[in-house]
């Protein structure tokens, strides 16, 4: 979701892979975690509209990325004035990657603050399933019958959750988390279309679109710039402290695990999102909501299981017929 979808793809392990997985595992489950708590600050920061929001929480991420860069470096040369400039300068891919990000950065934030948090959150986790279809379209890769059927029954799954709103004045939200579904799935598509190229600048690159926008409908709508200071410093943590902090760890973890067990752990995001909503303001998923996130959900992570089933019984296949003539 929205940070997990925010990083470089994973790749599987290699040399390092007879080491254990439990602490990446811990790592990535924790990533999840850490990012969920951006939904209850955007909740927690009523005040702001989500405009408001967005233009400082993309302020905090490209603040703290700057002074990591800078504290990397030890000077001032690579910040992330060069990160921004890489973004735009890397070409067609890189710019497009970046502004799916920031597509997918305003819809769930809008999202948030326009459905309730758990239609957000499940409905946003259509990505990796919308990524089949674009990968197909783009990349021409081929769609198997395991991907059907998650297709399938990640889109019954959207519409029962869409078909429990109807008339509960939710539709606005949730069309925007379907957008943010899209946008991330546009950014894991580029990411999968040159998996050697170096992302990072696609975050910074991604804040700074966010930026001009979100103050462009700021000024359309007559609003300030300056929120309430509390809600400008929910907006602020969330963006330099919940969305890299998460990012740095998922990305570690990630160093360290098959990409199918990257997806699987990625849903903690999903899944703790409605129970921080729950536990501070009492919003309670309707039943309509938690059959279909839930629907959604298996989809997901069935697929990845069975997917990385399928791929693990096709790198042993050439090795079993290799084993039968030796003995033959």
């Amino acid at each position: 979701m929205e940070g997990s979808s925010a990083v470089n793809a994973t790749r599987e392990p290699g040399a390092g892979s007879h080491r254990s997985v439990l602490v990446p595992s811990l790592m990535a489950l924790g990533a999840g975690v850490v990012w969920s708590l951006g939904a209850l600050f955007a909740r927690l920061a009523d005040r702001a509209d989500a405009w408001q929001y967005l233009l400082w929480r993309s302020l905090g991420i490209l603040i703290v990325i700057e002074l990591l860069v800078r504290r990397r470096q030890g000077r001032l040369g690579n910040t992330v004035r060069s990160g921004i400039r890489d973004a735009y300068t890397s070409g067609w891919t890189m710019i497009t990657a970046s502004a799916c990000l920031a597509v997918a950065s305003i819809g769930f934030i809008y999202a948030l603050k326009h459905t309730t948090a758990a239609n957000a959150a499940f409905l946003a986790s259509l990505a990796p399933l919308i990524v089949a279809v674009l990968a197909r379209v783009v990349l021409g890769e081929r769609i198997n019958a395991v991907t059907v059927v998650a297709l399938a029954l990640g889109f019954c799954g959207l519409a029962f959750m869409v078909n429990g709103d109807l008339g509960v004045g939710n539709m606005t939200g949730n069309l925007a988390a379907v957008v943010t579904a899209f946008g991330f799935a546009g950014y894991a598509v580029c990411v999968r279309s040159a998996p050697t190229l170096d992302w990072s600048p696609a975050l910074p690159g991604s804040s700074s679109m966010a930026i001009p926008i979100v103050a462009a409908v700021c000024l359309a709508q007559g609003n300030s710039f300056l929120p309430p200071a509390t809600d400008i410093a929910l907006a602020l943590v969330h963006g330099g402290g919940i969305i890299v902090v998460g990012m740095l760890t998922f990305n570690a973890a990630t160093r360290h695990l098959p990409a199918v067990a990257s997806i699987v752990f990625a849903q903690t995001e999903t899944v703790f999102v409605p129970v921080w909503i729950y536990l501070w303001f009492a919003e309670r998923p309707k039943n309509t909501t938690l059959i279909g996130g839930a629907i959604i959900l298996g989809a997901v992570v069935g697929k990845a299981l069975i997917d990385a089933q399928l791929a693990k019984t096709r790198r042993a296949a050439p090795a079993l017929a290799l084993r039968g003539r030796q003995d033959a």
